[in-house]
């Protein structure tokens, strides 16, 4: 069961784009949001001099989001070293604890458990060229840093970065809704609507051609997940090599068919449910 979180987030500067620190209750962690411009300003931060993790992000030539895990006894030293060996990021995201009771083995463990999970959730590209080293704990050790990295995923998401989390909106307990798209040309995807858009599954299967008449910004799309190896040729189709997450259903729906269409009425449920007619009750069914 999940329960509602206060998170306070106070303005360093005063400004929205400025440095933040972001505090959730009843927790001995604290994040600091700082745009690389303003690091040199963090000198007034006494408690940046602490241990701990941090983040750094940016993205590449191509305008793919890139993000760099590590750990320091001082986060600020370290920051400041970055400024001067790494040119691709432009904000840092850093986590210490209030009561300084995170040591150095705590911070190579949260290291190495961070750098996993983005690479499991394949939003970001991660730049570390090595795999950090997981330091030996005591289970009891474990069990807090455990919780401290599910307060750094919530926090990091809402300063703004989905790095660690899943493309599928799981739902622990509950029946997932999968919407389905059998058509032509061996077409044949499954999916969900999601916080992001909507996520089409690993193994479904595009469209072997496209149509004439579709809109040329979709054929580019189609023609670039193809370069870039998300959908494998099958000569009968196409099928998708990993989960992806298009902006919208009906854009989803459009690549899965090869042809112009309207994902709210073209994803359907086993019940043969539209994807309209299930977000519409379930709005209804909340409003009541």
């Amino acid at each position: 069961m999940k329960f509602g979180k206060t998170i306070k987030i106070f303005l360093i500067d005063g400004e929205p784009n400025g440095r933040m620190s972001c505090e959730l209750s009843n927790w001995s962690g604290k994040a600091y949001k700082i745009p690389r411009i303003k690091v040199k300003d963090c000198i007034d931060r006494s408690d940046l001099g602490s241990t701990g993790v941090y983040l750094l992000f940016g993205k590449d030539e191509e305008g793919k989001d890139l993000v760099y895990i590590g750990e320091a006894e001082s986060i600020l030293k370290r920051l400041n070293q970055h400024l001067n060996q790494k040119d691709f990021w432009n904000e840092a995201i850093v986590f210490i604890s209030k009561d300084e009771n995170l040591n150095k083995a705590h911070v190579k463990y949260l290291e190495n458990r961070l750098h996993d999970i983005a690479l499991s959730a394949k939003r970001y590209k991660v730049e570390n060229s090595i795999t950090p080293t997981q330091s030996s704990i005591s289970e009891s050790d474990r069990a807090e840093m455990e919780e401290f990295i599910e307060n750094i995923k919530m926090l990091v998401n809402t300063l703004g970065h989905k790095v660690f989390d899943e493309k599928r909106d799981f739902k622990p307990k509950q029946k997932v809704e999968t919407f389905t798209i059998k058509a032509a040309r061996g077409a044949d995807g499954q999916g969900e609507p999601t916080s992001d858009g909507f996520v089409v599954f690993k193994g479904s299967k595009a469209a072997s051609t496209i149509v004439n008449s579709m809109t040329p910004s979709f054929v580019k799309l189609r023609q670039k997940l193809i370069d870039e190896g998300l959908l494998v040729d099958k000569i009968e189709y196409f099928e998708f090599s990993d989960d992806y997450i298009f902006s919208s259903p009906s854009t989803a729906a459009v690549i899965v068919m090869g042809r112009n269409a309207n994902g709210l009425s073209e994803w359907k449920l086993r019940d043969g449910k539209t994807l309209k007619e299930f977000e519409t009750n379930e709005k209804t069914a909340k409003a009541s």
